[in-house]
């Protein structure tokens, strides 16, 4: 800042009154060169053991750590201007330790072994962990790309192995299994888990937060109503990914895709069965059964050809955008899927161009998913909503469900203060008549519980629009009236 000249100044000047340099020493006068005392020496010398690939660090996980370098962008009291989501935890409760930052110091200590001596272990960096919703939102908004939820599913993975885990852990780390078991059996668990004593037990022997209602099972799933359905094939073939929330809990949206896909002059088809992203593991930090999940899904899948794949719920299409391909780095397959992944939105604007969406002319309000605002991007759904008159915008920032994290015993608190941000005061404020719409299905669960209102996936709403088909009313509306799968 004052150059050699001024420095050697200031030199004589100190030298001059204070001869003894007992004053500041080192400050102005004789400072440490830019890279002295830098405490990246106590840090590992070798490439920690890790499981993700960390290909943007050379895999040093030590190395991904050291990115942040303290600028703060996470320590905002207040959301930032558009769809920043950086950091939710950070903002409900005021406390460093639950930034981004805060965290990265935690782990960098904890790699340093100075004053955090337990190593992965720790339940330190556990506990400053345990409020991280995993929104991803650091990867896009961190101005140096720190990824705490890639860092947490590494931290749980390591902390957690060969121990008893948390119950969340197995249950909901775990869903897209007890989904498939529970289906034949979806209306007999539905009528049980209204009764409340059964229901309470469900919610405490899976680490459910007792404030928090069970989400209802379709009765048939997507994938049951899909092979079932008999089209002939309208044109280009594109796989149409049965995720785990789409096709148990959420296949309305999947057969509205279909009527949009089939509208635009596509032919959708399904992968074989048994495949999933491995979100659920992921999130909970179970990183070798999500591994095994992957290998499976990609055996079933085959090669990927440049067929592209549709994926309706953001948080599954950025898990197989970027934790497929870091978790399985040296499998080809992981990264030519990755590449095929598209949002519907995406799909329609580069494959078919030239397909007009029906014109709705409405108000919209509710919320971008922030694993798409971080991994994914929004520009195409913005502009299909844009042609098709849905005018207005959705909501930045996290609703605060995020996955396993609002259901989890402890974060109550936090995740409703996250929906009260953002998400919960834009749908109280919207005019009547407004469309509520939010692609995520942890954020529609977020608005009907606490705030009671059914928002659709955009797939709905533009099904809604076309002309019905053969021996059906317009799709979605008795759902709409029902308000249940």
């Amino acid at each position: 800042m004052y150059g050699d000249d001024l420095v050697r100044l200031f030199t004589r000047f100190k030298d001059l009154w204070d001869p003894d340099g007992g004053l500041n020493p080192g400050i102005l006068a004789r400072p440490a060169r830019l890279d002295e005392n830098l405490r990246f020496a106590v840090l590992p010398r070798r490439p920690v053991d890790v499981t993700f690939g960390y290909p943007h660090d050379g895999g040093d996980f030590s190395a991904a750590v050291r990115r942040c370098v303290g600028v703060a962008t996470c320590r905002t009291a207040t959301p930032g201007p558009g769809a920043d989501v950086m950091c939710p935890s950070f903002r409900a409760t005021g406390e460093e330790a639950h930034s981004t930052r805060g965290r990265a110091r935690l782990l960098h200590e904890m790699l340093a072994g100075e004053v955090i001596t337990d190593g992965w272990r720790s339940t330190e960096v556990r506990d400053a962990l345990d409020l991280c919703l995993s929104c991803k939102g650091c990867r896009s908004d961190c101005p140096v790309g720190v990824d705490m939820a890639t860092y947490k599913a590494e931290f749980l993975h390591h902390h957690y192995r060969g121990r008893l885990r948390p119950a969340a852990h197995y249950a909901m780390g775990g869903l897209p299994r007890w989904l498939r078991t529970a289906a034949p059996f979806a209306g007999v668990l539905n009528a049980l888990a209204r009764i409340g004593p059964l229901a309470a037990l469900a919610r405490r022997l899976g680490g459910v937060d007792p404030r928090r209602a069970l989400p209802v099972l379709a009765r048939r799933t997507f994938r049951s109503w899909a092979g079932a359905r008999r089209t002939p094939a309208t044109g280009e073939t594109v796989v149409l990914w049965p995720d785990t929330f789409t096709d148990h809990l959420s296949p309305e949206v999947g057969r509205a895709a279909v009527r949009v896909l089939e509208a635009a002059g596509r032919t959708p088809v399904l992968p074989a069965r048994g495949v999933c992203c491995g979100l659920t593991y992921v999130s909970t930090g179970r990183l070798d059964a999500a591994r095994a999940v992957m290998r499976r899904t990609l055996d079933r899948t085959g090669p990927a050809d440049g067929v592209p794949v549709v994926v309706l719920e953001p948080s599954c299409a950025a898990t197989l955008r970027t934790d497929l391909p870091e978790l399985l780095p040296d499998d080809p397959r992981a990264a030519a899927l990755a590449a095929s992944v598209r949002t519907l939105a995406q799909y329609l604007e580069e494959y078919a161009p030239d397909w007009t969406p029906p014109r709705l002319d409405r108000r919209v309000a509710g919320q971008t998913h922030c694993h798409q605002h971080a991994v994914l991007g929004d520009a195409a759904e913005r502009r299909l909503r844009e042609r098709a008159g849905l005018t207005g915008e959705l909501s930045g920032g996290c609703c605060g469900l995020a996955g396993n994290f609002g259901f989890e015993k402890g974060h109550w608190d936090v995740s409703v203060a996250c929906a009260e941000e953002r998400l919960l005061p834009a749908v109280r404020e919207a005019e009547p008549g407004t469309e509520l719409l939010a692609d995520g299905f942890s954020c529609r669960t977020q608005l009907d519980q606490l705030a009671g209102r059914r928002a659709r996936h955009l797939a709905e709403v533009l099904a809604e629009g076309l002309p019905p088909e053969t021996g059906e009313g317009p799709p979605g509306r008795a759902e709409r009236r029902r308000g249940q799968p």
